[in-house]
């Protein structure tokens, strides 16, 4: 056979040797590189509850694939999810309503059966792994309608009761359950120094003392329900300067903290330090900046500050998108945020993505796998303590906005009310004949609420179900024999005929994170008119401030009579009535400064201003009629 005709059989045989090669190296990569599914048995040892969580947690540990670990440090959007099946398929470790994400069914049953489907699609993956499900029920369970609306965390610490904030927790976490939801984003640990921050109402106040208790109160009344705690931001949220936040549409939220490490230790880590020797199951990292490093990124304060120092076991959570915020690369920000530290990321979205990028980084060795198999080992421990691969019974729905929540959220507002200005009490004195009430907030349970309620930035107008306005709560005390006009701009038909008492009920409206960062957090033009309607159609004139922080009244307030700082009440508005008529007693302080102008901004915690200048009330001010 000649070279020519040679040629082309050499051809195929080169061919046949290249790709039989190829294929050798294919099956070799394959076989010594895809991970083996280990052989779970029929009863594995980590379904049995006469272990102890160590070694259930070392046990399913065991048999747990890289993509199966990884999955349970994904936690997604519930909107997110298009595929019921892919909560199983990808293990994904748990799942939020976010934005308001609701269910179809927007009712307490639409809840209860929402959460349950997505727990017992967990509960069909290879491992059985059961989800958690997140929400924020910052106030309560807000979430849903026909919940009860506790006021909001200002208005808590300015009642300074530990007692009465365990009882709130320990209801919120039975309507939580009732609805089979078994996390929630509280309590906020943030210590706010600047009145245009719109996430003031979240926290406390600004003492670190007095928010640490009342936050290891509110850990210890979830776990008396059975519902993981999350202390959050971590850490030096409440310290952003104004004017310095990345988007656009905010002015200080997710903004620059100074990286000012003795101020971090004396003031803003000791909360947190309460929250973990209070046994809290999560901690969650801000989006604000620590220096030139975001907080999700930032392994000094993740790792060796709180799982070192303070000796935190839980699992580490990061704040909506937070984590993808660090670089403009997906797969840089997750490796980074993970070997910071974070164990379980709020994607919040594709959790498809988040698998395969951490599988491949881990693949690579640019996270090893201890790193994910001390996340995974915190978040499981986590869901074993908290009973979740048991089932057990739910609380009934119907204590969901119970009667006695309802009781116990009408004695808060009334504990949280503070008097700044008084012209006797009781505030409406007994025999008063005639009452007008004027105001934005006076009939309108959705300010009164504040965001996070229904909807996540809250609801306009008498829309929160169940509630009860200041307006209607002042007209069922004064009773029959006591004539109430409500109207709302101070236009009443008889003006010139002086009502005995008038009350104006005036405010912000609600908002939640970013929107409510303003520069000059004052009254409405409109509310302010009112009052001065009133004050020409009433003998005495009582103001009552419905707002998340404490606003710019200095040019209104010495004109004004008696005036009361209500927060933001929730659904009882009757408990404002109480204190009104002195049914019960006003005690609440202020749990910050109270500023006479924004050039005094930011606040230290001891009440010393920007430009040296006196507050108009100090923190832990408060007139008391005990």
């Amino acid at each position: 056979m000649s070279k020519a005709a040679l040629l082309p059989f050499l051809h195929i045989v080169v061919f046949l040797v290249i790709v039989g090669g190829g294929l050798l190296a294919f099956k070799y990569f394959y076989f010594f590189h895809k991970e083996q599914v280990p052989v779970l048995p029929a009863s594995p040892r980590y379904l049995d509850v006469g272990l102890s969580t160590e070694e259930r947690v070392a046990n399913l540990l065991s048999y747990m694939t890289l993509e199966e670990k990884i999955g349970q440090m994904a936690l997604v959007d519930k909107n997110s999810v298009t595929d019921m099946d892919d909560v199983s398929n990808y293990g994904l470790g748990a799942l939020l309503s976010g934005f308001g994400a609701k269910p179809e069914l927007n009712t307490p049953v639409g809840w209860r059966d929402m959460v349950a489907g997505f727990t017992e699609s967990s509960r069909q993956s290879r491992l059985q792994i059961p989800i958690l499900y997140g929400v924020d029920a910052i106030h309560g369970h807000t979430n849903v309608p026909g919940a009860t609306v506790f006021p909001q965390a200002i208005g808590l610490g300015a009642t300074g009761d530990a007692e009465l904030i365990e009882k709130i927790a320990a209801a919120t976490a039975l309507e939580l359950k009732a609805t089979n939801v078994t996390w929630n984003y509280a309590p906020n640990l943030d210590l706010p120094r600047d009145i245009r921050w719109g996430r003031v109402y979240e926290t406390f106040g600004a003492d670190a003392t007095l928010t640490g208790e009342l936050g290891a109160a509110t850990i210890k009344g979830q776990q008396s329900g059975k519902v993981l705690s999350s202390a959050k931001h971590y850490i030096g949220l409440g310290d952003m300067q104004w004017g310095s936040s990345s988007n656009k549409n905010f002015k200080i939220d997710q903004g620059y903290t100074a990286p000012d490490e003795e101020l971090l230790r004396s003031e803003h880590l000791p909360p947190f330090k309460q929250a973990v020797d209070a046994g809290v199951e999560s901690v969650m990292v801000g989006l604000n900046t620590w220096g030139d490093r975001k907080l999700s990124a930032n392994h000094f304060l993740i790792t060796e500050v709180l799982k070192g120092e303070l000796g935190f076991k839980g699992f580490v959570v990061s704040d909506w998108y937070g984590v993808y915020e660090i670089s403009a690369s997906k797969y840089t920000s997750a490796v980074t945020a993970i070997n910071a530290g974070v164990d379980m990321v709020m994607l919040p979205f594709d959790y498809k993505m988040f698998i395969k990028n951490v599988t491949k980084a881990v693949r690579r060795g640019e996270i090893a796998e201890a790193r994910i198999d001390d996340a995974v080992n915190r978040i499981l421990t986590a869901k074993f303590n908290a009973g979740l691969f048991e089932q057990s019974e739910s609380p009934a729905l119907e204590v969901i906005g119970s009667s006695e929540h309802r009781a116990l959220a009408r004695a808060a507002v009334a504990e949280s009310m503070v008097l700044l200005k008084s012209e006797g009490v009781p505030v409406v004195p007994e025999g008063t004949k005639t009452i007008r009430v004027v105001g934005s907030a006076a009939d309108n349970t959705g300010v009164q609420s504040g965001a996070w309620t229904v909807e996540w930035q809250g609801v306009k107008g008498n829309n929160v179900p169940g509630a009860t306005s200041i307006v209607d709560g002042i007209r069922t005390r004064a009773g029959g024999s006591t004539t109430v006009e409500f109207e709302s701009g101070g236009n009443f038909a008889k003006a010139s005929e002086l009502a005995d008492v008038g009350i104006a009920v005036i405010g912000e409206a609600s908002y939640a994170e970013g929107w409510g960062d303003l520069e000059y957090p004052v009254i409405s033009a409109e509310d302010l008119e009112a009052v001065k309607k009133l004050q020409t159609s009433a003998k005495k004139v009582v103001v009552i401030i419905v707002s998340g922080r404490p606003l710019l009244v200095a040019n209104e307030i010495d004109s004004w009579g008696t005036v009361i700082a209500a927060w933001l009440p929730g659904s009882e508005g009757a408990g404002v009535a109480d204190g009104l008529f002195g049914d019960r007693p006003f005690t609440g302080k202020l749990p910050m400064s109270w500023p006479y102008t924004s050039e005094q901004l930011p606040i230290a915690a001891d009440d010393t201003t920007l430009d040296g200048t006196k507050v108009l009330f100090p923190r832990g001010f408060g007139l008391t009629t005990q």
